[in-house]
């Protein structure tokens, strides 16, 4: 018993629900404590720990918050594919699906409504192609906001269908970014367009990362963060 117990305590996973899933460490200069979360699309668990913290105390942690883990878990919507009559998020709104034979299968929108015709069995792929251009677009507007305000030239923006992040800037020359945010209100996404254009100068965390963020964003970084954490999983809950 003591032998398994102590297996499990430094195995990078945990078993939840009758799903096995990874368990993603992160340090972070700033942290002052290990802070546990399950990851948007509930694919994993991700614990940020401070520089002094061991891996096999933060793995540790997160065995001991099982019950809590499960009850985030169940917390999660239920999948729902779009389909005629249902509803799509864009934009912090949501836009009614009118599916029409003979209506173009290149989803366009009206009003309150995204209309599209086409063989059923593609509407959702073909939803999600009109979501993602529509991402595109909104993020290279976003960007080049933003890089002008920190005096950056503009970068490229590519998308991301990360499971685990909402965007990256990996080598200062390109930003990364969730295609998903386009379903979140405009602050949300805005704000990490803001957090990865920010790390085009500040390639951490640090005070100055966070003075810049807090010039360049012109709504409250902490509302956006707020909103992620207690929304961003349902913005996995339309498209697979």
């Amino acid at each position: 018993m003591i032998d398994w117990l102590r297996r499990e305590m430094i195995e990078p996973e945990i078993e939840i629900g009758g799903r096995v899933l990874p368990i993603m460490l992160k340090r972070h200069a700033r942290a002052r404590r290990l802070t546990l979360r399950l990851a948007a699309d509930a694919s994993a668990v991700q614990i940020t720990l401070p520089g002094w913290a061991r891996s096999r105390e933060a793995i540790a942690f997160a065995h001991a918050r099982r019950d809590w883990l499960a009850a985030q878990l169940a917390k999660l919507p239920e999948r729902r594919a779009p389909e005629p009559g249902g509803t799509i998020a864009y934009r912090g709104e949501s836009l009614r699906i009118e599916w029409h034979a003979a209506a173009s299968r290149r989803p366009a929108l009206r009003g309150e409504s995204i209309v599209l015709g086409g063989p059923l069995d593609a509407l959702e792929r073909r939803l999600a192609r009109w979501l993602e251009r529509e991402a595109l677009s909104l993020f290279e507007a976003d960007s080049a906001d933003y890089c002008a305000a920190a005096g950056l030239e503009q970068v490229p923006v590519a998308l991301s269908r990360a499971h685990r992040r909402w965007g990256s800037c990996s080598d200062r020359q390109r930003i990364r970014l969730n295609w998903r945010l386009v379903q979140a209100p405009d602050f949300v996404r805005r704000s990490v367009v803001a957090h990865e254009v920010t790390h085009l100068v500040h390639f951490d965390h640090s005070p100055a990362f966070h003075a810049l963020l807090g010039d360049i964003y012109e709504g409250e970084i902490a509302e956006a963060d707020r909103w992620l954490e207690q929304h961003g999983r349902t913005l996995y809950a339309s498209f697979g």
